[in-house]
């Protein structure tokens, strides 16, 4: 058993869950979380100029890896200015967990100096949200944010953390998470048997079929799989945007070609009658 302060836990943490970079810019909010990170060599901290860049960072390393990608920002002007990132990721469907500093928790409300309601700001463009409410929480809070990132359809994760839940001269028990369970999140990990059963039969009944494959299959790691599908069947095959790189395009001679990676609509050359 180790007592940390809520920052110390913070570091800690993202040691035990394997981070390796975490995308930031400091502010006072956020100061005792830089301290803790400063005190530790495993996790690599990327200096950006502006917020937006640090999520736009934490989004491709997110990409590159499969793994999600870690954000840490200040209150006020700091949280806004990571939206953006934030709004990406939720609409590409990225794995990110984005640690917001936030004012001293009795000045919630208050119209405090750099105080936002980022919860509030970001909730039509996260997975879901946390704010700390004891430095107690925090081992449970950030293994809950990065189960729910990472799994079922991947998304941002909001973590608020008031400044007074980093004291360090308060200390408390850590104990890193090996799981975690949420009742109302239980997400599917395989397909449902009748379900593509069906979608088989629609595929080998279709007069004009073609794949239109998304993002999912890479998400999946489902590319080699769909890559034999599409060799055995023949049809046409296209991607969204979010769906380039699902297969090999030099072993498939049915591919509809690079002009066909917007959304589909039938002035695109894929979709017309052949």
């Amino acid at each position: 058993m180790e007592l940390l302060s809520g920052a110390d836990m913070i570091a800690r943490f993202l040691q035990d869950e394997g981070v390796e970079y975490i995308y930031g810019y400091p502010g006072g909010a956020a100061l005792h979380i830089y301290d803790a990170l400063f005190r530790q060599d495993k996790v690599k901290h990327i200096l950006v100029r502006h917020e937006q860049a640090a999520t736009h960072a934490a989004d491709g390393y997110a990409r590159a890896s499969g793994k999600p990608g870690t954000v840490l920002v200040t209150s006020g002007p700091g949280a806004t200015n990571a939206v953006t990132g934030i709004a990406t990721a939720y609409m590409d469907s990225i794995p990110m967990v984005v640690l917001c500093g936030q004012v001293m928790s009795h000045l919630i409300g208050d119209d405090a100096f750099q105080e936002t309601d980022i919860i509030g700001v970001t909730r039509p463009i996260v997975k879901h949200s946390f704010s700390i409410r004891h430095p107690s929480e925090i081992p449970e809070v950030l293994k809950k944010a990065y189960y729910l990132a990472s799994t079922g359809r991947p998304g941002p994760v909001v973590v608020d953390i008031p400044k007074d839940m980093t004291t360090p001269t308060e200390r408390h028990e850590y104990v890193y998470p090996k799981k975690v369970k949420l009742r109302s999140y239980n997400p599917v990990a395989r397909g449902h048997t009748g379900q593509i059963k069906k979608a088989v039969e629609l595929m080998l009944k279709a007069r004009r079929p073609v794949f239109y494959t998304g993002g999912g299959v890479v998400t999946g790691r489902a590319c080699e799989g769909l890559t034999d599908l599409v060799k055995r069947l023949g049809h046409p095959i296209t991607t969204t945007l979010m769906g380039i790189g699902a297969f090999r395009r030099a072993t498939i001679s049915a591919s509809a070609g690079w002009a066909c990676t917007a959304p589909m609509s039938r002035t695109w050359p894929c979709t017309m009658p052949i």
